[in-house]
């Protein structure tokens, strides 16, 4: 798990950017990196990344202080040196719902503080706060949130200009968040992310993007060409930027929001993930159909950033929005056949196993 080497920082100056993978490597294929420099044979970091975590609603919350949510998916979080979570709602006690009283198609969520040990439990060192969630309950509800991470020892980034650098594996990684809201890096500004994640580039070894993005539903499971709209927002242009984030230094890029599986693609042999799915809520979720299958996704990069290969496993929840285990293999026929279908020769394709 990683270690934090640095709350956040927004340093100027431009990194000279990574020379590319080639798209087809897979685990065990690995180029003579581009600093120059001669890495031990092996030598990787592993990064995991999940989806949507929503530790509690009006719903309720779950058994066990919440560790009830990951008790099935523990062992595959912790195994990663970095493990990195898109917190949607907040760990916090009062505050006025940003809701009011509307009983429609707004939802806040909130958990107690106490509720944030169990992300570390289960694993975790880094959530990612930029998303539509974050202030649920205003910045009261926010504050709280921030402490009660700390707390419990957890990293997080994703407010506007924050590079948060861990260190793992041996390697210092920067995590940058983005979201189309004024209370995130604003994903929607091409230039602007750029400049951000060259700052993160001079901070860190690695750079990892994180993103809340792209339209919700279950029909959402395809990475469109061009603007995507969510409940009549504007959530930016996706594939513009994520493939600008891989230009100016991203090493990966992990998204989130859609709420369903989507394919993965290599942009100049950098892995970029547009959603995979839910990954726990307690009672929060619908489950039917694609909407009941997610994912963790581990990536193993070298030092310099190149992509070593991998693990997709394919997860599906329970009506209560517990992740387990999908031993059907239909979460990874369903991003391989997406990946295909969207992206074709830049597809990244799985392995029956969920191997790449």
């Amino acid at each position: 798990m990683g270690r934090r080497t640095a709350g956040w920082a927004l340093v100027g100056g431009w990194a000279a950017l990574l020379a590319t993978l080639i798209p087809f490597a897979f685990a065990g294929d690995s180029p003579a990196g581009s600093s120059g420099r001669s890495e031990p044979e092996g030598a990787e970091v592993s990064i995991t990344w999940a989806g949507d975590i929503t530790p509690g609603s009006s719903y309720g919350l779950p058994p066990d202080d919440g560790r009830a949510l990951f008790e099935n998916v523990r062992g595959e979080v912790a195994a990663a040196d970095l493990a990195i979570g898109n917190l949607e709602g907040t760990f916090a006690i009062g505050g006025a719902s940003k809701c009011g009283s509307d009983g429609g198609d707004c939802f806040s969520f909130q958990a107690p503080p106490d509720s944030a040990a169990a992300l570390a439990w289960a694993g975790f060192d880094v959530l990612n706060l930029a998303n539509n969630h974050a202030i649920d309950f205003g910045e009261l509800g926010q504050a709280q949130t921030i402490d009660a991470l700390d707390a419990n020892g957890l990293d997080h980034t994703g407010t506007p200009g924050q590079i948060t650098v861990v260190r793992a594996g041996g390697v210092r990684i920067a995590t940058v968040g983005f979201a189309p809201y004024p209370w995130a890096s604003d994903l929607r500004d091409l230039d602007a992310v750029a400049e951000l994640v060259r700052q993160a580039s001079d901070e860190a070894d690695l750079v990892v993007v994180l993103a809340h993005l792209g339209a919700e539903g279950s029909d959402q499971v395809h990475t469109p060409i061009g603007q995507e709209l969510a409940m009549g927002e504007d959530r930016g242009d996706t594939r513009a930027f994520t493939h600008a984030a891989v230009d100016a230094g991203a090493d990966v890029v992990l998204a989130s929001g859609p709420h369903v599986l989507r394919g993965i693609e290599l942009h100049d042999g950098k892995l970029i993930a547009y959603s995979l799915g839910n990954f726990a809520g307690w009672r929060n979720f619908s489950t039917a159909g694609t909407l009941s299958l997610s994912g963790l996704l581990t990536v193993r990069l070298s030092p310099d950033g190149y992509l070593r290969g991998g693990q997709f496993t394919g997860l599906r929840l329970s009506a209560d929005g517990v992740p387990s285990t999908d031993s059907s293999g239909e979460a990874t026929g369903l991003v391989n056949r997406l990946s295909d279908e969207d992206f074709g020769a830049a597809a990244l394709r799985l392995l029956d196993d969920g191997s790449f």
